[in-house]
């Protein structure tokens, strides 16, 4: 007989409750019992431990049962351990595959508590359950097939992680040379400014500057603070949006103004380049529930970078349209060069520049300008944030035929309704 106040048990079980129970239930009977809730962490405290028998659970998150069973049955000290499956899963041929991978015995839940404690002294003082030769190598061999099937899943399962590590990385190194490039660009304006105001004030007699050099460096300076104050403004974004706590000043908003007043300072950009940025049914739209600040930021990322991939003299449309009593829908289509269907869920991720860095070099507004890659990550962020939608089509990147994209965004017209229809 074995000294119950001397036997230590491992419990591996992802199931808090059955954790909970097994462990009342036989701590009472004077066990010493510790508790896993995976198969790495329940190796560990066997490991530690040293017990005089394991309960083990067979559907365990990550590794399961049998896979643990084998890795322990490979361990000094564990090769005759008892090792009892103790699981819910009674379909046919469970038990010889549990017993096949190394398992000792075979028990089912739910427990019963009359019986289970004399079960598990059965184990500790040698019961050892019976599985035939032949049962044994058949089970052996769907073990190693299912251990293999397992090892090729969780390989794909690290080549694809790796991959987009490497990706990640990748758009971490491209996103510092953007910021230091956004962000010198405008350094490179003040300092030039203030130093010619130097020059300027050195040169003046009686100390006194014309206004309109004045006038004319405050306008340089006050350009590069701007600038300066953008980009940050689109990391702080870009990051609120990342950890869950960008904030909403929600009020009544009119599309058709925001849009009318992003048309206005699209002008310029548009009139330089021969484009045509017009409007239509967005007058007609009801007032919606929003932050009319971040909605305006939304439109404006979306319009911008129609206008960014559109060549001079294309044009860019943007459409709105009452879809419901509970939604609005806007759409923005341009006749730019297109996005490739594999792009589409990737462009609205952080940091992600479609096209070659070497672009970068050019304005924010000429075609195929620079950008830090955050612009559509806020602005599904901030639609997001509205319970809305965003998703865009387009059938090809094709600069000699220019297919064009169509943005389309979903917003309720309340706030509190969770979701749109398409």
């Amino acid at each position: 007989m074995t000294d119950e106040n001397q036997a230590t048990i491992v419990y591996i079980e992802d199931d808090m409750a059955s954790r909970i129970l097994v462990q009342r239930l036989l701590s009472s009977r004077g066990y010493q019992v510790h508790v896993a809730a995976d198969g790495l962490e329940g190796i560990n405290l066997a490991r530690d431990t040293e017990p005089r028998l394991i309960l083990m659970d067979i559907n365990l998150p990550g590794m399961d049962g049998r896979e643990i069973t084998t890795r322990l049955r490979s361990l000094p000290n564990f090769a005759d351990m008892p090792i009892v499956a103790l699981t819910a899963n009674n379909s046919p041929g469970s038990r010889e595959l549990a017993l096949a991978a190394g398992c000792t015995g075979f028990l089912t839940k739910p427990i019963d508590v009359a019986t289970f404690p004399g079960q598990v002294r059965d184990f500790l003082e040698g019961r050892v359950e019976p599985l035939d030769v032949t049962e044994r190598n058949t089970h052996l061999q769907l073990h190693a097939q299912n251990l293999v099937e397992r090892l090729e899943t969780n390989i794909r399962k690290l080549e694809s992680a790796n991959k987009r590590l490497v990706e990640l990385d990748r758009l971490k190194s491209d996103f510092i040379v953007l910021v230091s490039h956004e962000l010198r660009t405008p350094l490179t304006l003040i300092s030039g400014y203030a130093h010619l105001l130097d020059v300027q004030m050195q040169s003046a007699s009686a100390g006194t500057l014309p206004i309109e050099a004045l006038s004319g460096v405050s306008s340089g300076l006050q350009s590069g603070i701007n600038r300066m104050q953008e980009v940050i403004g689109e990391i702080i974004n870009v990051s609120r949006i990342a950890s869950g706590t960008l904030d909403l000043s929600l009020g009544p908003v009119r599309l058709g103004d925001l849009v009318n007043r992003i048309q206005s300072d699209f002008a310029e950009v548009c009139q330089k380049r021969h484009l045509t940025l017009h409007c239509s049914g967005m007058d007609e739209l009801p007032l919606i529930e929003g932050d009319g600040n971040r909605l305006r930021t939304a439109l404006e990322n979306v319009v911008g970078n129609a206008i960014k991939y559109t060549p001079d003299e294309g044009s860019v449309v943007v459409v709105g349209r009452k879809v419901d009593d509970e939604t609005v829908a806007i759409r923005v289509r341009d006749t730019g060069i297109g996005i490739p269907p594999e792009e589409h869920r990737h462009i609205f991720e952080q940091f992600y520049v479609l096209g070659a860095m070497a672009h970068h070099s050019t304005s924010k507004s000429a075609f195929q300008g620079g950008g830090l890659g955050i612009g559509l990550a806020i602005t599904k962020g901030i639609i997001e944030a509205h319970h809305g939608r965003i998703w865009v089509e387009s059938d090809r990147r094709d600069s000699g035929s220019m297919p064009g994209s169509t943005f389309h965004i979903l917003l309720p017209i309340r706030r509190s309704i969770n979701s749109a229809g398409d």
